[in-house]
């Protein structure tokens, strides 16, 4: 008898379910499917399952951190599993690598165990892919598990001198492109662009703002583990994460969530010295309300009124919620901004926050890096400088716009206005950084660019431009 016939055959075992990694899966893969965003899709999976009862605080944490650091690194992870792999990365399926990088990010990103990580990780395998596939996935993570990330990153990365940005690119896990653009509008040396990229990949704190005449800062630094903000007076930040949902001002609509440099853009706009009467206000870009709902309250204690404009009925709905209870005067329409239904020289302050690529913005949408195209500037091109024109048009002799996006590319913040005042001779462009007091490192003016590894804050641009003429 041969010894195979006599070895016993060992028993099929089930793989093991295991809720946290299943869910961080199914995150991903709405993700790469659907063109989904973390940020949308993460908390009803998330409330689905502690809906179950087998899901805790520190699952919910567990699982937030395996897909927004699997996201935030994937550039990175794909290098490193592409050099682990005896194929090209597009002739791996697309669930086999979303599994792949959430193992990557278990063995390079996380205190876990290694051989914790891949075993986790062969058997979510085994339950989305199946037996055959998952020893390809144990596999390759046993070779990813060689070494530490930055062993990887010393293998597969280029080195900075010969290529600085490929270099940049692998080790922070961004595209070329925005590299470059990011650079192009940073400027200086390699320090600056290295510590933009790593704030870029940074999990981002919650931030509150208290409604002026809603709700006050002193009640929400009631909340856990909850510290002022940094530069805006109405600012209070969730230092240790936190369901902004559970605080009580904010379910009752007297406080929101909202990036400090969202709030700094509107306090700017509405502190910018006016030539004349200060009663009409306009945001013409108000979805999803943010800074419509703080410029409808400062307006409010002064006695204006607001009117907020939003082309897409579902996000002119997500404004009127944002600003019910307002205590003063205010309308919210749905109107396309190139095309207002309003007369030209109405309004007192006009607050234009256009459509944009989101760079700015990639700390809370990390996904967005791998989305964006060079070419998608074309597209936000011309209903950028058409929505800028309506605004200048808006505006009354003596009034003031804000022209703001969520973008720091040369493209679509000062190329724009520079080619708006080309147009529209009768306008001037104003410094709004003394309107920012305490907030240091704001350039050479006069606009205004943040930046999340200076100033916290996503990287919103501000240009305040008075019309003369």
């Amino acid at each position: 008898m041969s010894e195979t016939a006599r070895r016993p055959h060992k028993p099929y075992r089930r793989p093991k379910k295991d809720p946290v990694r299943i869910l961080a899966f199914d995150a991903l893969r709405a993700v790469d499917e659907r063109d989904a965003y973390a940020n949308l899709v993460l908390p009803p999976l998330l409330r689905k399952a502690r809906a179950k009862g087998d899901f805790d605080d520190r699952d919910a944490a567990l699982a937030t951190e395996l897909v927004y650091g699997t996201l935030r690194r994937q550039g990175t992870y794909d290098a490193i599993v592409a050099a682990c792999v005896d194929r090209p990365l597009r002739e791996v399926d697309p669930p086999v690598l979303d599994v792949l990088s959430l193992g990557a990010h278990q063995l390079l990103g996380t205190r876990i165990p290694s051989h914790a990580a891949v075993s986790a990780t062969v058997e979510l395998a085994r339950v989305v892919l199946g037996d055959g596939r998952a020893k390809f996935v144990n596999a390759v993570l046993r070779k990813v598990a060689q070494d530490d990330l930055d062993g990887w990153l010393a293998k597969v990365a280029p080195p900075y001198d010969e290529d600085p940005e490929d270099h940049l690119s692998v080790v922070h896990s961004h595209p070329r492109w925005v590299v470059s653009a990011l650079w192009d509008s940073l400027g200086g040396g390699r320090a600056g662009i290295e510590e933009l990229l790593a704030a870029d990949n940074e999990r981002p704190e919650v931030t509150l703002v208290a409604r002026p005449g809603r709700a006050t800062t002193e009640e929400l630094l009631d909340v856990e583990s909850a510290v002022p903000g940094r530069w805006s007076p109405y600012a209070v930040r969730m230092a240790e994460g936190g369901e902004p949902g559970a605080v009580g001002a904010v379910r009752e609509g007297r406080a929101g969530v909202q990036d400090e440099g969202s709030q700094l853009v509107a306090l700017a706009l509405a502190a910018a010295p006016l030539d004349g009467p200060d009663e009409k206000w306009l945001d013409g870009c108000a979805g999803p309300g943010g800074k419509a709902a703080l410029l409808a309250a400062l307006a409010a204690q002064r006695g204006a009124t607001l009117l907020a404009a939003e082309r897409q009925p579902h996000r002119s709905g997500l404004v009127a919620k944002a600003l019910a209870g307002n205590p003063g005067p205010y309308q919210v329409i749905t109107a396309d901004g190139t095309r207002p239904p309003w007369r030209p020289g109405t309004f007192d302050r006009v607050l234009m926050d256009v459509p944009c690529t989101g760079l700015g913005a990639l700390r809370r949408r990390p996904e967005a890096r791998w989305r964006r195209r060079p070419e998608d500037l074309e597209g936000f091109a011309p209903l950028q400088r058409g929505l800028l024109r309506t605004a200048l048009e808006s505006v009354r002799v003596g009034g003031v716009v804000g022209y703001a996006t969520c973008s720091p590319h040369l493209a679509e913040t000062r190329a724009v206005v520079a080619d708006a005042l080309k147009q529209f001779p009768q306008a001037e462009l104003l410094d709004a950084r003394p309107l920012l007091p305490g907030v240091p490192d704001l350039g050479d003016g006069p606009d205004i660019q943040l930046w999340p590894h200076l100033h916290g804050t996503d990287a919103m641009y501000l240009a305040l431009i008075r019309r003369t003429a």
